[in-house]
């Protein structure tokens, strides 16, 4: 896990330290993973910690990756956020304390949940190249497609 904010400004881009540093937000529509849909993990670009799988995720037409809900709970925290004159609750990741998004009342899951992703929080990792990278125990929750 990468430890203090001088190692973090040196590993990460300016837009990935901005947006988990200091909850900014990336541009609409203009961010690596608003239209992608390959089958695959999205982890924190800070710590690496599992936090969303492709199955979970869905077009929501605003510009940003969304999904329904997180793979575990227990792997991120939602605060308060009333910045810029809104109520709105913000996600962090749980192990890094990153700023990744917000979640809002207004998705097609069961819990009826969108959680809005900054595409610079997260680093996503094929279902091919779990193993690989580290990640294997996550397979479990992709369909065999061979």
């Amino acid at each position: 896990m990468m430890s203090d904010k001088k190692d973090l400004k040196e590993q990460l881009t300016p837009l990935q330290y901005e947006v988990t540093q200091n909850d900014a937000t990336e541009r609409p529509f203009e961010n690596e993973y608003w239209n992608h849909f390959e089958e695959g993990l999205y982890v924190d670009i800070v710590s690496g910690q599992a936090l969303f799988t492709s199955n979970e995720k869905f077009d929501s037409s605003c510009g940003w990756p969304s999904f329904t809900k997180p793979l575990s709970s227990q792997g991120v925290k939602e605060n308060l956020d009333t910045s810029h004159g809104m109520r709105r609750t913000e996600v962090r990741s749980k192990e890094a304390d990153s700023h990744l998004g917000h979640v809002f009342p207004d998705g097609p899951g069961p819990n009826g949940l969108r959680y809005c992703i900054n595409s610079a929080a997260m680093r996503f990792i094929p279902v091919d190249e779990l193993e690989k990278e580290g990640y294997g125990e996550y397979k479990q929750h992709f369909s065999e497609k061979k």
